[in-house]
């Protein structure tokens, strides 16, 4: 017996000015489905997902959702208009049983529901609209990169989210370790066309390049066999009087065939040029002490960056991370300590905020109007690597088309942006890469590309991101920033620092050997390992939570209590009988959570 689709559909086309975006586009997700939906950025991987989620009306073509179905789409600009707060938002549309979910996702998440809308920043939003869709808790979820603006530890959580849920997901994201761990399905657009395979994004590379080679050799057979007709066709002329005009159509249409054949679009011709080598001493940092209204940031911390060093800065947002590496650069002093920095420093900064580039400016303009870009009496040229370069073959190179050279800034997507401030930061030589969160919104092929550019780069990186997998492939020294001042250097990138942690409760080594029980010490031991930052602030959270639940079983309880309940309206008492299990369930795990921190807190 076949299964009814979450979702269906059929013969798809649309069109947004010039060629298709899709056109007879067919697609069905089934309950349980966990789908990769992949692309290159501006292959249509978000309008494909507004179209599934009923936001933007295809030209022609149908959507079906059964009746009963609910999908959740998490925006990625959310409109808050009318909404105080970012709790009031994320709680539209729930009932009273319900709101536990927002503040639960809240505190997993990392917004505070009571921040106002109106001073709110992008990131604030995005996670208040995740949160949204979480509570919400739809059959199918629609989810485009939601691991922006996230952290690791909110990332983490938002992982264990999806893997226990019972909805079915289709998920838009540029993290490779998201990504493999939650998606047993892969759709994949390329030039117009989507294909479904039923293996993760483990899978999809291989699957690519697959497809991409028979392509190719499909190509190569058709080119020999135009070339073999034309020849016939020049060669057979004087041999006879009257042509095969069979034979002729026949050929016609074979090149027809072929120039009907779309491109695929190349990567990003990105190129990292070193100048001329720095110092073998980067950055020395002794001692660094810094805070803000009374938040330490770092306290004594010391690190020495050598010359071809790779060095990744982790931890939550707003634990201070660009703070750190500004230090670093000298661009922000430190309260207390040094930092001397080497000599012969050329930097390039990708900053995480985007601010080397205005939303108002063409294109053109943002790349002609750089003061260490611009060719004297040029125009039209700019200096790349010490080279002039017309605007719109540079443009071109990071997959820009000429009608985009004069569009403003604002009108890209987070991924074009991206792209076109490595193609500033890439035009000039440089030996000292500040990256800081570079990976956001940039495709997995350019992601790839711009790994391997690190890899091959003479100079030096300093590199703040939450891609776990990115860290793993770029990073040789990982600076972990974990609160309270506290920050520790790891040999490796991300995996290499989870396993050198200090394990919370290890437990002893039993090949170490045990001194006999009459000299056995039994004085308390001092106790060497407390709460971390993330651990101390959910001791302080979780009364407030455990009394909030206990206040909110109590509700449902007497609402319960109504004889006539169960018969006038058995579908209320259903929610509310499952909205209790939920509850009690959650408040025994927050009572048994409370008390394994009080006791680490206690010792």
């Amino acid at each position: 017996m076949s299964r009814i689709p979450l979702l269906q559909l059929s013969q798809i086309s649309l069109t947004f000015g010039g060629d298709p975006v899709f056109d007879g586009l067919d697609l069905v997700v089934q309950a349980g489905d966990r789908v990769a939906l992949v692309g290159r950025n501006g292959s249509g991987k978000s309008t494909l997902m507004k179209v599934m989620a009923g936001l933007v009306e295809a030209d022609t073509g149908s959507r079906v959702v059964p009746s009963g179905v609910s999908v959740g789409y998490m925006e990625q600009d959310p409109t808050m208009d009318g909404f105080a707060t970012l709790g009031e938002y994320a709680s539209s549309g729930l009932e009273a049983g319900e709101l536990y979910r927002v503040e639960r996702a809240s505190e997993g998440l990392k917004f505070d529901p009571d921040r106002p809308v109106s001073t709110a920043s992008g990131g604030e939003r995005r996670r208040a609209a995740l949160a949204k869709l979480m509570a919400e808790a739809p059959e199918l979820m629609l989810l485009d990169e939601p691991t922006n603006h996230l952290d690791i530890e909110a990332i983490a959580w938002l992982e264990e989210e999806l893997k226990s849920t019972r909805a079915a997901y289709v998920i838009i994201s540029h993290d490779r370790a998201f990504l493999n761990a939650l998606t047993r399905a892969t759709l994949w657009i390329d030039r117009g066309q989507v294909r479904r395979q039923e293996i993760g994004f483990q899978g999809f590379e291989a699957w690519r390049d697959k497809i991409w080679d028979d392509e190719d050799m499909a190509r190569h057979k058709l080119d020999r066999k135009i070339k073999s007709e034309a020849r016939w066709a020049v060669e057979g002329i004087s041999a006879r009087r009257k042509r095969n005009q069979g034979r002729v159509r026949a050929l016609n249409a074979l090149r027809q065939e072929r120039a009907d054949q779309i491109k695929r679009q190349g990567a990003a011709a990105m190129e990292l040029a070193s100048a001329p080598k720095s110092g073998r001493k980067v950055v020395e940092a002794k001692g660094l002490g810094k805070a803000y209204d009374g938040k330490t940031i770092v306290s004594n911390f010391s690190i020495t960056v050598q010359r071809g060093d790779r060095v990744a800065f982790v931890g939550p947002n707003g634990v201070g991370k660009t703070t750190v590496l500004k230090m670093l650069m000298g661009e922000v002093a430190p309260d207390i300590g040094t930092i001397d920095l080497g000599t012969n420093l050329l930097p390039a900064i990708f900053d995480q905020s985007r601010a080397q580039l205005d939303p108002n400016m063409s294109l053109w303009d943002s790349l002609t109007g750089d003061p260490a870009m611009r060719v004297s009496g040029k125009a039209d040229q700019i200096m790349v690597r010490g080279t002039p370069k017309h605007v719109i073959g540079y443009l071109k190179e990071f997959l820009f088309d000429e009608a985009q050279a004069r569009a403003p800034v604002r009108s890209l997507s987070g991924g074009e942006k991206a792209r076109l401030l490595l193609a500033k930061i890439m035009a000039r030589e440089s030996n000292l890469l500040v990256l800081d969160e570079p990976t956001n919104d940039l495709d997995v092929e350019t992601l790839d590309l711009l790994q391997e550019l690190l890899d091959t780069y003479d100079g030096t990186v300093l590199l703040v991101s939450h891609d776990r997998d990115f860290l793993d492939r770029v990073a040789a020294t990982t600076v972990a920033m974990e609160g309270d001042g506290k920050a520790t250097v790891y040999a490796g990138g991300w995996s290499d620092y989870q396993s050198q942690r200090t394990p919370v409760n290890a437990p002893e080594d039993r090949a170490a050997p045990k001194k006999p029980k009459e000299k056995q010490d039994t004085a308390p031991k001092p106790k060497e390992a407390g709460l971390s930052y993330t651990e101390k602030h959910r001791l302080e959270k979780l009364p407030a939570i455990i009394e909030r639940l206990e206040a909110e079983i109590a509700k449902l309880e007497e609402f319960m209590s109504n004889p006539d309940l169960y018969v006038k309206e058995p579908l209320k008492f259903q929610k509310a009988t499952e909205a209790l299990v939920e509850r009690q369930t959650a408040l025994a795990a927050a009572e048994d959570e409370w008390m394994m921190l009080e006791e680490k807190a206690t010792g």
